[in-house]
């Protein structure tokens, strides 16, 4: 199990109860539940077969989990899409919480801005997660600067 969760792509253990990784497969999601994860929220969208599953909402849940899906578009994230991602986070606050998108790139980039706006960590230590997995492209690094400069509500 261990070892199952620990290969899906870019996994990382960003905290003892918060996992981030790319897209799992059907199998890990049983697999996240035995280890104690209690919620899956998915970035990516559906539909493409590329980066998605047939049916990951039934599959999370089938494993007895709670599926939330903020669909990101990659090319454009917005402040919407972020203030959602960090509502979900703090319904799970504390919780065994899985977070992905097809390649924990959204995902680490979302989770350094809410490390920053709402639980006030200093930008280098909220982002270090996301340079382990990469450097933001010039549509992200623009939406990271303008987040930060803006007055996303705090809660």
């Amino acid at each position: 199990m261990y070892d199952a969760l620990h290969s899906i792509k870019n996994f990382r253990q960003a905290t003892a109860t918060l996992a981030t990784s790319g897209q799992p497969q059907s199998e890990h999601f049983a697999a996240m539940a035995a280890a104690g994860y209690v919620a899956v929220i998915n970035l990516a969208l559906h539909g493409d077969p590329r980066y998605s599953l047939p049916d990951e909402s039934g599959d999370v849940r089938a494993a007895g989990m709670n599926y939330i899906h903020i669909p990101v578009l990659f090319d454009q994230p917005t402040q919407s899409d972020l203030t959602a991602f960090m509502d979900a986070m703090e319904q799970y606050q504390g919780k065994q919480l899985w977070v992905h998108c097809a390649a924990n790139m959204r995902v680490t980039a979302f989770l350094g801005l809410y490390h920053v706006l709402r639980l006030g960590q200093q930008r280098q230590q909220a982002f270090a997660l996301m340079h382990s997995v990469w450097e933001p492209n010039a549509v992200w690094a623009a939406f990271i600067e303008a987040m930060l400069s803006s007055s996303v509500p705090a809660n």
